[in-house]
């Protein structure tokens, strides 16, 4: 029995066999089939794993990697750009550093600083010199010594303006200059002659440090002084500089 099983396989296993060679032996007779649509692209596959770093390049000049250049030479100077808009005020920076301290000034003198005044008379009958500073003989009142008695002169030590008047008790004719350092401010003049008479004239002046006042007499020099009417001559500081 089992050999006729045997057999049977056998003769089958030779009859596949022949009928697979007669297929590929024989032509193909039917038309080409029509191509197959194109499959769906596939999904990129998982990276690689990291390679292993790579050999040094060759060297280039015996050095490996580019050469630095030298040092170009300076370009020319371009042309100055517009001016641009102004900004904003910036905020007041901090207090500056004291400066250092100045030179000493002039020594002063106490009490002067804002006084000047005097005040003089002529108590004689004789007439003034022709030409001449007129002299005074009492002295009423003179602040710090400013008006010199014997020179006639008044010097100015607070610079400032000041206020010059006289007054002259006469019985004749009077021409009187009011000078500054030789230099004629003004002249007062009264040319009437009577039995007695009173005269004055006055005049504010800026003077400066060390500027000199008088009165001085012209042609007519009838400032004279007698107990009854003195002739007097005044100044006084109006504001100091």
């Amino acid at each position: 029995m089992i050999h006729h099983r045997f057999l049977l396989v056998s003769v089958l296993l030779s009859c596949s066999t022949r009928l697979l060679v007669a297929m590929e032996t024989c032509p193909a007779t039917g038309m080409p089939g029509m191509p197959g649509f194109p499959g769906m692209p596939g999904k990129d596959g998982r990276s690689g794993e990291k390679g292993e770093k790579g050999e040094p390049g060759a060297p280039w000049n015996n050095v490996l990697g580019p050469q630095k250049g030298e040092k170009g030479e300076p370009g020319r100077t371009g042309y100055p750009g517009k001016r641009g808009q102004g900004g904003e005020r910036g905020e007041r920076g901090p207090p500056g550093t004291p400066g250092l301290p100045g030179e000493p000034g002039d020594h002063g003198i106490v009490g002067i600083h804002q006084k000047a005044a005097f005040s003089v008379a002529r108590g004689t009958n004789e007439y003034p010199d022709r030409s001449s500073i007129i002299r005074f003989t009492t002295v009423i009142t003179n602040i710090n010594d400013d008006f010199n008695p014997f020179t006639g002169r008044f010097r100015c030590r607070v610079p400032g303006t000041y206020y010059f008047v006289f007054h002259a008790s006469l019985e004749d004719r009077l021409c009187v200059l009011m000078k500054v350092d030789n230099k004629l401010l003004t002249p007062f003049c009264d040319h009437r002659r009577n039995r007695r008479q009173v005269t004055s004239g006055s005049l504010a002046v800026s003077l400066s440090r060390d500027q000199e006042v008088w009165l001085e007499t012209k042609d007519y020099r009838g400032m004279r002084g007698k107990p009854a009417g003195y002739s007097i001559f005044s100044g006084f500081l109006l504001h100091s500089q």
